[in-house]
């Protein structure tokens, strides 16, 4: 392959690579809202969990069933991280400096 042939490639796949990445930026705001969403509920709960006098004189399984939004919401957060969800937030910021105005 001479340069001409070699630049060409590398400029189809960076083409392709730039079109992927851009159709990716929808789901990933879909996910990044999600992980957001699930986040605050978490801290949330836990904050209500933790000024809870009731939490200090009971054992913590007791605790943990006394607030369920808090349980809850701390299984879903950690379901969704066994899931993948971290590699769907980052996957599209792994290439920040690609720009493109096209989607297929």
């Amino acid at each position: 392959m001479n340069s001409l042939e070699q630049a060409e490639d590398l400029k189809a796949f960076e083409r392709r690579l730039t079109e992927y990445i851009h159709c990716l930026q929808p789901a990933t705001g879909r996910w990044r809202m999600l992980l957001i969403v699930v986040s605050v509920c978490t801290a949330t709960g836990a904050w209500n969990w933790l000024i809870d006098p009731e939490t200090q004189k009971v054992s913590f399984l007791t605790s943990l069933w006394n607030h369920p939004f808090f349980t809850i919401s701390c299984i879903t957060l950690i379901g969704l991280f066994f899931a993948g969800i971290h590699k769907r937030v980052v996957a599209p910021s792994m290439y920040p400096l690609l720009q493109v105005e096209f989607c297929s």
